[in-house]
């Protein structure tokens, strides 16, 4: 079998030279403010996650009431953030996964937390 005949790149054919685009460092600084932002509320929206279940638990309800709300309230945040937040459109699926995660393991960590303090024993 025959080998193929490699072409040599000719200069003067400026299509197949690759350039590296513009960055953009405005939008770029501007993205992750906003998403530190979001970030933030995410941890807001876990904190009072993380009271409610508490509360829950306080309160003599079984454990899985607080596993069923507050996992809907996760559900729903990041239709909270898309009201909240405008430039929210122009996440991709990748800052919506962070959110949510920070979300769910904040929801969690605060829970455990404030049920150790809590002076109840259960």
């Amino acid at each position: 079998m025959a080998k193929k005949v490699r072409k040599r790149p000719e200069e003067d054919e400026p299509s197949k030279i690759f350039e590296f685009p513009v960055f953009d460092d405005v939008g770029f600084v501007t993205h992750e403010f906003e998403l530190t932002s979001a970030t933030a509320l995410g941890g807001l929206f876990a904190l009072v996650e993380g009271l409610i279940s508490w509360a829950f638990s306080v309160a003599g309800l079984p454990w899985y009431a607080a596993a069923i709300v507050a996992p809907a309230l996760i559900i729903a945040s990041p239709f909270v953030i898309l009201r909240i937040r405008y430039q929210a459109r122009d996440y991709t699926k990748g800052d919506w996964a962070g959110i949510i995660m920070i979300q769910l393991f904040g929801w969690l960590a605060l829970w455990f937390l404030f049920l150790n303090l809590s002076p109840h024993a259960f």
